[in-house]
């Protein structure tokens, strides 16, 4: 029987050295025609992010507009992150700073009016500017001539009924974890050998929600959750001599479950409750009885107040289509 043949270490050396060459030479420092030095990987398209509850605040949004119920003004306050818990590199929180954002998209997915006091710092410029007759409604005023300034009326900014205020109160890792390694293989020295390993670990993260009567600040809902998130790594490997060649191979898998994601789950359930609350919905069982297109301006993407009277043909429909003005995907849209 023939042995196999070995592969000399200079012919190795010089394999690996082409390759990495061919490799370098993938990417150059001059520039191509479309300016770029590279184009950038991935092409996936823009989707909608739902998660289990976002439908049933779509469901809210039906239930209010066919019951013809008159939703009350949101406002959404700070909702931050108490869990105190940062990245060891110093590269920032491991938990998203941006819980109150992920709220005024639930409460929009549910049909309710929003009023902004989160950023209003746009508005506070415009209006000192208003105040100081700075500012013009005109389509094009003119830089060298007084136009017509906007006036500030008295009652003009709608008040909120109620705010949202809160946090991310916990972040608890390993609750629970397991796993299991095995290996086998010859008891020779040059014996082929091979390894088993799976493992999945528990964490979870909490949030604490209040709802409050911005009138009479009394707190009107309270709501506290948790979410447990699971982690998972599966992999194998095998080491062996063959023809007097090394061979070191393995393989694995892991995922973990997203946990900015489970904040955004835990901030939909708590809308879900206090928006069934306020809207005096029954429960699950009254999305049985609604039209689920009885309003085009809301769906599992958030809300939106038309800018114009063309919902029949506007894009309200189509905002959750990942294919939608993408120039690889919508046939509609050509290329230029």
């Amino acid at each position: 029987m023939t042995k196999p043949e070995k592969i000399p270490v200079n012919r190795a050396v010089a394999m690996i050295t082409a390759g990495a060459l061919a490799l370098a030479g993938c990417s150059t420092p001059l520039a191509g025609s479309t300016g770029n030095y590279a184009r950038p990987t991935g092409a996936a398209p823009v989707t909608p992010n739902p998660t289990p509850y976002s439908t049933a605040l779509v469901c809210l949004a039906g239930y209010a507009h066919n019951a013809h119920l008159v939703a009350p003004r949101i406002a959404i306050g700070r909702i931050a992150d108490y869990t105190g818990k940062a990245e060891a590199d110093g590269s920032g929180r491991k938990i998203t700073q941006g819980a109150s954002l992920m709220a005024m998209s639930a409460f929009a997915k549910a049909g309710m009016p929003l009023v902004e006091r989160f950023d209003t710092s746009v508005s506070e410029l415009e209006l000192r500017y208003a105040n100081n007759k700075l500012i013009s409604d005109e389509p094009n005023p003119a830089p060298d001539k007084a136009t017509d300034y906007r006036r500030i009326l008295a009652g003009q900014v709608p008040g909120s009924d109620f705010y949202v205020a809160g946090g991310v109160t916990e972040l608890n890792f390993n609750i629970q974890s397991s796993g299991v390694d095995m290996s086998g293989g010859g008891i020779k020295a040059m014996s082929g050998k091979g390894t088993l390993r799976g493992r999945f670990m528990v964490m979870n993260v909490g949030l604490d929600m209040r709802l409050i009567n911005t009138r009479t600040l009394e707190v009107v809902d309270v709501i506290s959750y948790q979410k447990q998130v699971i982690g998972r790594e599966i992999g194998a490997g095998l080491f062996d001599f063959m023809g007097g060649n090394v061979f070191d191979i393995s393989a694995g898998a892991g995922a973990l479950e997203p946990m900015q994601l489970a904040v955004r789950s835990l901030v939909e359930r708590a809308v879900v409750e206090m928006t069934a609350n306020l809207y005096g919905m029954p429960g699950p069982q009254a999305c049985l009885s609604y039209d689920p297109l009885g309003d085009d301006t809301v769906g599992i993407t958030g809300g939106y107040i038309p800018a114009n009277s063309n919902l029949d043909t506007n894009n309200a429909k189509t905002r959750s289509d990942p294919s939608r003005w993408n120039d690889d995907r919508d046939p509609s849209l050509r290329k230029r």
